[in-house]
Protein backbone atom coordinates (compact mmCIF):
# COMPACT_ATOMS: atom_id res chain seq x y z
CA UNK A 1 0.00 0.00 0.00
CA UNK A 2 1.21 3.49 -0.86
CA UNK A 3 0.60 5.99 1.92
CA UNK A 4 -1.08 9.32 1.19
CA UNK A 5 1.46 12.14 1.23
CA UNK A 6 0.55 15.75 1.97
CA UNK A 7 2.32 18.49 0.07
CA UNK A 8 1.87 22.22 -0.45
CA UNK A 9 2.36 23.71 -3.92
CA UNK A 10 2.48 27.39 -4.86
CA UNK A 11 0.49 28.26 -7.96
CA UNK A 12 -1.13 31.39 -9.36
CA UNK A 13 -0.24 33.46 -6.29
CA UNK A 14 -1.70 31.04 -3.72
CA UNK A 15 -0.75 27.76 -2.04
CA UNK A 16 -2.74 24.59 -2.60
CA UNK A 17 -2.66 21.56 -0.35
CA UNK A 18 -2.18 18.50 -2.56
CA UNK A 19 -2.70 14.93 -1.37
CA UNK A 20 -0.42 12.62 -3.34
CA UNK A 21 -0.20 8.86 -3.59
CA UNK A 22 1.56 6.24 -5.67
CA UNK A 23 5.07 5.83 -7.11
CA UNK A 24 6.68 9.14 -8.09
CA UNK A 25 7.76 7.79 -11.47
CA UNK A 26 4.21 6.80 -12.39
CA UNK A 27 2.05 8.57 -14.95
CA UNK A 28 0.32 11.52 -13.26
CA UNK A 29 -3.44 11.55 -12.74
CA UNK A 30 -4.89 14.80 -11.38
CA UNK A 31 -8.23 14.52 -9.55
CA UNK A 32 -10.35 17.66 -9.05
CA UNK A 33 -13.16 17.55 -6.50
CA UNK A 34 -16.36 19.56 -6.45
CA UNK A 35 -18.68 21.07 -3.83
CA UNK A 36 -18.76 20.39 -0.92
CA UNK A 37 -15.96 17.85 -1.04
CA UNK A 38 -12.17 18.13 -0.77
CA UNK A 39 -9.28 15.85 -1.73
CA UNK A 40 -10.65 13.02 0.42
CA UNK A 41 -13.64 12.68 -1.90
CA UNK A 42 -11.35 10.76 -4.28
CA UNK A 43 -9.98 8.31 -1.70
CA UNK A 44 -11.57 5.32 -3.46
CA UNK A 45 -9.88 6.29 -6.71
CA UNK A 46 -6.53 7.33 -5.23
CA UNK A 47 -5.73 4.00 -3.57
CA UNK A 48 -6.88 2.05 -6.64
CA UNK A 49 -4.71 3.89 -9.14
CA UNK A 50 -1.72 4.21 -6.81
CA UNK A 51 -1.61 0.43 -6.47
CA UNK A 52 -1.58 0.18 -10.26
CA UNK A 53 1.51 2.28 -10.60
CA UNK A 54 0.05 5.72 -11.23
CA UNK A 55 1.10 8.86 -9.40
CA UNK A 56 -2.09 10.51 -8.12
CA UNK A 57 -2.50 14.14 -7.12
CA UNK A 58 -5.73 15.34 -5.50
CA UNK A 59 -5.58 19.01 -4.49
CA UNK A 60 -7.88 20.82 -2.14
CA UNK A 61 -8.99 23.41 -4.63
CA UNK A 62 -8.84 27.12 -3.84
CA UNK A 63 -10.90 27.89 -0.72
CA UNK A 64 -11.23 24.28 0.43
CA UNK A 65 -9.86 22.53 3.52
CA UNK A 66 -6.11 23.20 3.85
CA UNK A 67 -5.63 25.34 0.73
CA UNK A 68 -5.49 29.14 0.72
CA UNK A 69 -8.78 31.02 1.01
CA UNK A 70 -8.66 34.44 -0.65
CA UNK A 71 -11.20 36.86 0.80
CA UNK A 72 -12.69 38.49 -2.30
CA UNK A 73 -15.51 36.85 -4.25
CA UNK A 74 -13.85 37.73 -7.56
CA UNK A 75 -10.84 35.65 -6.50
CA UNK A 76 -13.00 32.58 -7.21
CA UNK A 77 -13.76 33.46 -10.83
CA UNK A 78 -13.45 30.44 -13.13
CA UNK A 79 -10.46 32.03 -14.86
CA UNK A 80 -8.53 32.00 -11.57
CA UNK A 81 -9.60 28.44 -10.78
CA UNK A 82 -8.25 27.17 -14.09
CA UNK A 83 -5.00 29.13 -13.68
CA UNK A 84 -4.56 27.41 -10.31
CA UNK A 85 -4.65 24.00 -11.97
CA UNK A 86 -2.56 25.00 -14.97
CA UNK A 87 0.12 26.26 -12.58
CA UNK A 88 -0.13 23.08 -10.53
CA UNK A 89 0.54 20.96 -13.61
CA UNK A 90 3.47 23.17 -14.56
CA UNK A 91 4.93 22.60 -11.06
CA UNK A 92 4.74 18.84 -11.54
CA UNK A 93 7.53 16.74 -13.09
CA UNK A 94 5.17 15.86 -15.95
CA UNK A 95 4.60 17.95 -19.06
CA UNK A 96 1.13 16.51 -19.68
CA UNK A 97 -1.37 14.85 -17.34
CA UNK A 98 -4.75 13.17 -17.32
CA UNK A 99 -7.37 15.18 -15.42
CA UNK A 100 -10.40 13.63 -13.74
CA UNK A 101 -12.98 16.15 -12.49
CA UNK A 102 -16.33 15.87 -10.71
CA UNK A 103 -18.98 18.58 -10.18
CA UNK A 104 -17.14 21.95 -9.95
CA UNK A 105 -13.92 20.04 -10.53
CA UNK A 106 -15.53 18.89 -13.76
CA UNK A 107 -16.38 22.47 -14.74
CA UNK A 108 -12.73 23.40 -14.21
CA UNK A 109 -11.74 20.35 -16.27
CA UNK A 110 -13.97 21.42 -19.19
CA UNK A 111 -12.25 24.80 -19.13
CA UNK A 112 -8.79 23.32 -18.81
CA UNK A 113 -9.41 21.10 -21.84
CA UNK A 114 -10.36 24.14 -23.93
CA UNK A 115 -7.93 26.70 -22.54
CA UNK A 116 -4.81 24.62 -21.76
CA UNK A 117 -4.93 21.60 -24.11
CA UNK A 118 -1.12 21.54 -24.31
CA UNK A 119 -1.00 20.40 -20.66
CA UNK A 120 -3.45 17.53 -20.97
CA UNK A 121 -3.36 14.01 -22.44
CA UNK A 122 -6.92 12.96 -21.67
CA UNK A 123 -9.84 14.10 -19.54
CA UNK A 124 -12.51 12.31 -17.53
CA UNK A 125 -15.54 14.29 -16.37
CA UNK A 126 -18.16 13.02 -13.94
CA UNK A 127 -21.55 14.72 -13.56
CA UNK A 128 -20.49 18.18 -14.66
CA UNK A 129 -22.01 19.85 -17.73
CA UNK A 130 -20.38 21.98 -20.38
CA UNK A 131 -21.21 25.64 -19.64
CA UNK A 132 -22.95 26.04 -23.01
CA UNK A 133 -25.19 23.05 -22.27
CA UNK A 134 -26.14 24.50 -18.89
CA UNK A 135 -27.02 27.84 -20.49
CA UNK A 136 -29.29 26.20 -23.07
CA UNK A 137 -31.02 23.95 -20.56
CA UNK A 138 -31.75 26.73 -18.07
CA UNK A 139 -33.39 28.81 -20.79
CA UNK A 140 -35.47 26.05 -22.36
CA UNK A 141 -36.34 23.82 -19.41
CA UNK A 142 -37.62 25.32 -16.13
CA UNK A 143 -37.19 21.96 -14.40
CA UNK A 144 -33.41 22.41 -14.54
CA UNK A 145 -33.83 25.88 -13.07
CA UNK A 146 -35.65 24.29 -10.14
CA UNK A 147 -32.94 21.64 -9.75
CA UNK A 148 -30.31 24.40 -9.68
CA UNK A 149 -32.21 26.73 -7.33
CA UNK A 150 -29.66 26.12 -4.57
CA UNK A 151 -27.18 28.18 -6.63
CA UNK A 152 -29.50 31.19 -6.28
CA UNK A 153 -29.74 30.60 -2.53
CA UNK A 154 -25.94 30.65 -2.36
CA UNK A 155 -25.91 34.21 -3.71
CA UNK A 156 -27.20 35.50 -0.35
CA UNK A 157 -24.21 36.74 1.64
CA UNK A 158 -23.63 34.94 4.93
CA UNK A 159 -26.93 33.11 5.27
CA UNK A 160 -26.09 29.79 3.55
CA UNK A 161 -22.92 29.23 5.55
CA UNK A 162 -24.74 29.99 8.82
CA UNK A 163 -27.53 27.54 8.08
CA UNK A 164 -25.27 24.78 6.78
CA UNK A 165 -23.00 24.96 9.84
CA UNK A 166 -25.71 24.82 12.49
CA UNK A 167 -25.96 21.77 14.77
CA UNK A 168 -22.56 20.37 13.80
CA UNK A 169 -23.14 20.79 10.07
CA UNK A 170 -26.47 18.97 10.16
CA UNK A 171 -27.76 20.53 6.93
CA UNK A 172 -24.53 19.79 5.07
CA UNK A 173 -24.39 16.13 6.05
CA UNK A 174 -28.11 15.61 5.46
CA UNK A 175 -27.74 17.06 1.96
CA UNK A 176 -25.04 14.52 1.12
CA UNK A 177 -27.05 11.62 2.50
CA UNK A 178 -30.35 12.69 0.94
CA UNK A 179 -28.91 13.02 -2.57
CA UNK A 180 -26.86 9.81 -2.58
CA UNK A 181 -27.52 6.08 -2.46
CA UNK A 182 -27.57 4.59 1.07
CA UNK A 183 -24.07 4.02 2.39
CA UNK A 184 -22.30 6.24 -0.14
CA UNK A 185 -21.08 8.42 2.72
CA UNK A 186 -20.07 6.53 5.85
CA UNK A 187 -20.01 8.02 9.35
CA UNK A 188 -16.22 8.19 9.07
CA UNK A 189 -16.51 10.02 5.72
CA UNK A 190 -18.90 12.59 7.18
CA UNK A 191 -16.53 13.15 10.10
CA UNK A 192 -13.79 14.06 7.63
CA UNK A 193 -16.14 16.39 5.76
CA UNK A 194 -17.15 18.21 8.95
CA UNK A 195 -13.50 18.72 9.80
CA UNK A 196 -12.80 20.20 6.37
CA UNK A 197 -15.86 22.46 6.47
CA UNK A 198 -14.86 23.68 9.92
CA UNK A 199 -11.59 25.21 8.75
CA UNK A 200 -11.77 29.01 9.31
CA UNK A 201 -13.35 30.69 6.31
CA UNK A 202 -13.74 27.45 4.38
CA UNK A 203 -17.51 27.35 3.84
CA UNK A 204 -17.68 30.98 2.73
CA UNK A 205 -14.80 30.37 0.32
CA UNK A 206 -16.46 27.23 -1.02
CA UNK A 207 -19.76 29.00 -1.64
CA UNK A 208 -17.88 31.90 -3.25
CA UNK A 209 -17.33 29.61 -6.24
CA UNK A 210 -21.06 29.99 -6.91
CA UNK A 211 -21.13 33.71 -6.13
CA UNK A 212 -18.27 34.44 -8.52
CA UNK A 213 -19.38 32.29 -11.44
CA UNK A 214 -23.15 32.00 -11.83
CA UNK A 215 -23.16 35.00 -14.19
CA UNK A 216 -19.59 34.71 -15.44
CA UNK A 217 -20.06 31.25 -16.91
CA UNK A 218 -22.87 32.51 -19.11
CA UNK A 219 -20.48 34.76 -21.01
CA UNK A 220 -17.52 32.55 -21.89
CA UNK A 221 -15.72 33.49 -25.09
CA UNK A 222 -13.64 30.29 -25.20
CA UNK A 223 -14.12 27.83 -28.08
CA UNK A 224 -16.87 25.38 -27.18
CA UNK A 225 -15.47 22.18 -28.69
CA UNK A 226 -13.13 19.89 -26.74
CA UNK A 227 -10.55 18.22 -28.97
CA UNK A 228 -8.78 16.21 -26.25
CA UNK A 229 -9.97 12.58 -25.84
CA UNK A 230 -12.66 12.51 -23.17
CA UNK A 231 -14.51 9.97 -21.09
CA UNK A 232 -17.80 11.46 -19.86
CA UNK A 233 -19.45 9.63 -16.93
CA UNK A 234 -22.92 10.49 -15.67
CA UNK A 235 -24.90 9.17 -12.70
CA UNK A 236 -28.41 9.09 -14.16
CA UNK A 237 -30.21 9.70 -10.85
CA UNK A 238 -28.48 13.02 -10.21
CA UNK A 239 -30.95 15.22 -8.29
CA UNK A 240 -29.13 18.42 -9.25
CA UNK A 241 -28.42 17.92 -12.95
CA UNK A 242 -30.79 16.35 -15.47
CA UNK A 243 -29.72 13.71 -17.98
CA UNK A 244 -30.39 16.06 -20.89
CA UNK A 245 -27.38 18.08 -19.75
CA UNK A 246 -25.18 15.06 -20.37
CA UNK A 247 -26.53 14.54 -23.88
CA UNK A 248 -26.18 18.22 -24.81
CA UNK A 249 -22.69 18.43 -23.30
CA UNK A 250 -21.56 15.40 -25.30
CA UNK A 251 -22.14 17.36 -28.51
CA UNK A 252 -19.08 19.44 -27.65
CA UNK A 253 -16.79 16.40 -27.46
CA UNK A 254 -14.94 15.64 -30.69
CA UNK A 255 -13.34 12.39 -29.52
CA UNK A 256 -14.81 10.42 -26.66
CA UNK A 257 -17.78 8.62 -25.20
CA UNK A 258 -20.62 9.20 -22.76
CA UNK A 259 -21.35 6.46 -20.22
CA UNK A 260 -24.47 6.49 -18.04
CA UNK A 261 -24.52 4.74 -14.67
CA UNK A 262 -28.26 4.17 -14.43
CA UNK A 263 -28.51 3.53 -10.67
CA UNK A 264 -25.98 6.13 -9.56
CA UNK A 265 -26.61 9.68 -8.39
CA UNK A 266 -24.47 12.82 -8.50
CA UNK A 267 -21.97 10.94 -6.31
CA UNK A 268 -21.23 8.21 -8.86
CA UNK A 269 -17.50 8.02 -8.00
CA UNK A 270 -18.38 6.90 -4.46
CA UNK A 271 -21.42 4.74 -5.16
CA UNK A 272 -19.97 2.87 -8.14
CA UNK A 273 -16.28 3.17 -7.29
CA UNK A 274 -15.24 -0.24 -8.65
CA UNK A 275 -16.98 0.24 -12.00
CA UNK A 276 -15.89 3.87 -12.28
CA UNK A 277 -12.28 2.95 -11.56
CA UNK A 278 -12.38 0.11 -14.08
CA UNK A 279 -13.78 2.20 -16.89
CA UNK A 280 -11.35 5.06 -16.20
CA UNK A 281 -8.43 2.64 -16.22
CA UNK A 282 -9.56 1.21 -19.54
CA UNK A 283 -9.80 4.70 -21.00
CA UNK A 284 -6.41 5.96 -19.87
Amino acid sequence: MHAVEHHYVKTNGITLHVAQQGPKEGKLLLFLHGFPEFWYGWHKQMAYFAERGYRVWAPDQRGYNLSDKPKRIKDYHISQLTKDIAGLIEQSPHKRVTIIGHDWGGIVTWRMAREYPQLIDKVVILNAPHEAAMQKQLVKHPTQLIRSSYAAFFQVRGLPERLISQNNWKMGTEMLEATSQPGAFTKEDLKHYREAWSKPGAMTAMINWYRANVKAMAHSDLPKQVTIPMLFIWGAKDQFLGQDLAHISSRYIEEGRLVFFEQATHWVHLEEADRVNDIIEGFI
